[in-house]
C-alpha cells in the first residue's frame, strides 16, 4: 500500500496535471511538471530537460524557454508542445514534487501541534490545500479549519476546507479526506 505522501503525489498529478514540457500557465508564467513555475531561463536550465531521451544542452533549454515565453497565453498545455520540445523525465517530476511536499509537510508540522499523529487522510487533505494555496495561505487564510484540525475536529475541518479556484471535484475530494478521518480505520 502506498504511503500518504505517495498518494498525495499521485492525487496532485491528477488535480494539477503533469506536463513534462514547458508551457504557459493560466496567468502566463512558464511552467513545467506539476505546476512548477520557471521564473526565468536560468531556472529552466537548472532542470535536466531531455530531447529524445538525451540530456538537452543549456542553449537548447534557453531557446525552448524563449520559444514558450514568446507564445500567446491562455491555451491548454498541449498548444505549447512541438515535436522538438524538451521534456522532463517523470522520475524528475516526481522527485521534485515529493521534495516540495516534504518541505510543505515540515512547515505544517512546525505550525500544527500533533501533526505526526494526524490520520493519513487528514495529512493528504492538508498537503493538497498547502500545494494549492501555499502553506502560509492555508495556515493564515483558513483559521477555522486550522483550529478544527488542532482540536482533531475532522467534521468541522471538512466543513471549512472549500477553496475558490479548484474544481468542485477537488474540493469534494479534500472534504472527503477529512471526513474519512472520522472512521476508526483511518488512524492506520
Amino acid at each position: 500500500m502506498a504511503t500518504y505522501l505517495e498518494q498525495s503525489l499521485a492525487q496532485l498529478e491528477i488535480f494539477e496535471g503533469c506536463i513534462p514540457w514547458m508551457y504557459l500557465d493560466t496567468v502566463g508564467k512558464v511552467t513545467v511538471g506539476v505546476g512548477f513555475m520557471l521564473p526565468d531561463s536560468a531556472a529552466a536550465s537548472a532542470l535536466p530537460f531531455q530531447l529524445a531521451g538525451q540530456a538537452a544542452a543549456a542553449d537548447a533549454i534557453t531557446d525552448d524557454f524563449g520559444r514558450v515565453t514568446g507564445m500567446a497565453a491562455g491555451h491548454v498545455a498541449g498548444f505549447y508542445k512541438q515535436p522538438d520540445s524538451l521534456q522532463l523525465p517523470q522520475s524528475v517530476i516526481d522527485a521534485r514534487l515529493l521534495h516540495t511536499l516534504q518541505g510543505f509537510e515540515g512547515l505544517l508540522r512546525a505550525a500544527m501541534t500533533g501533526y505526526d499523529g494526524f490520520p493519513p487522510t487528514v495529512k493528504m487533505a492538508l498537503l493538497d490545500m498547502a500545494y494549492n494555496l501555499g502553506p502560509m495561505g492555508l495556515l493564515k487564510g483558513y483559521p477555522h479549519l486550522v483550529a478544527a484540525v488542532s482540536q482533531g475536529d475532522w467534521a468541522t475541518a471538512a466543513a471549512n476546507c472549500s477553496r475558490v479556484g479548484p474544481s468542485p471535484a477537488r474540493n469534494a475530494w479534500t472534504k472527503q479526506q477529512f471526513l474519512a478521518a472520522l472512521s476508526p480505520e483511518s488512524s492506520s
